[in-house]
């Protein structure tokens, strides 16, 4: 069960990726931010950012905290999400795979310990963040729908959630 400790307990959870602030960043040693796109920004089904999103990166902007998006999302569902904001992003990312970690970590020119992952997954962003020696941020899911890719994952996320309930590890309160 240590291993599940280990792989899959995200470094802090919050419910919402915006309450993470550049200030709490920055008092962890953090500057720069990988984050997932479906279901942790906006859902999966939604094309563009929306007015929470995009002062939020501005937020972190002002602060020279810098952001990419890694995302198992194809090429035109990340760049057309990503383009218009000008944000750095690896689409088809194949998490938890840590190749794409490393690239997002050598496109923003910071190291590992500076940066964290934020992701509604234990499956792929908290997995492969902890697997690539990332902080990471669980967040909920801004949906309760997924799409049909995620769905096994899910399930299996289910069970270890259950686990770290019970051990006290995981409150949302």
């Amino acid at each position: 069960m240590k291993l599940l400790e280990k792989y899959f307990l995200p470094s802090d959870h919050v419910k919402h990726f915006y309450t993470i602030t550049p200030e709490y960043l920055k008092e962890r040693g953090i500057r720069a931010v990988i984050t997932d796109l479906d279901n942790t920004l906006v859902g999966f089904d939604e094309a563009h950012a929306n007015e929470v999103v995009i002062n939020w990166f501005k937020s972190l902007n002002a602060h020279d905290i810098k952001v990419a998006i890694v995302s198992n999302g194809n090429r035109t569902r990340v760049s057309g999400f990503c383009d218009p904001h000008d944000i750095d992003y690896i689409f088809s990312a194949k998490k938890p795979l840590g190749k794409a970690f490393r690239k997002a970590i050598r496109m923003m020119d910071v190291e590992a310990s500076d940066t964290v992952m934020i992701g509604d997954q234990l499956m792929t962003d908290i997995f492969g963040a902890n697997r690539a020696g990332l902080e990471s941020i669980l967040v909920l899911p801004v949906k309760k729908k997924d799409g049909w890719a995620t769905l096994l994952n899910r399930r299996i996320e289910r069970r270890i959630m259950k686990y770290f309930d019970r051990k006290g590890l995981i409150n949302w309160g």
